[in-house]
């Protein structure tokens, strides 16, 4: 599996490499909006549940 990746990767000129490497940049910064907006929330909710025990 490795080497077919590899070999997929050695096969496609440079432009195409830089553009998968962007696209997974961008995949990689909207997972961490992501996360960190769900984290917010979260925090939030506990906080909230937190305020309200006695």
């Amino acid at each position: 599996m490795l080497k077919k990746l590899i070999g997929f990767f050695k096969e496609e000129d440079g432009a195409t490499a830089v553009e998968y490497a962007l696209f997974v940049a961008l995949i990689a910064a909207i997972i961490v909006i992501a996360v960190q907006a769900i984290g917010t929330k979260a925090n939030t909710a506990f906080k909230t549940v937190e305020g309200k025990m006695p």
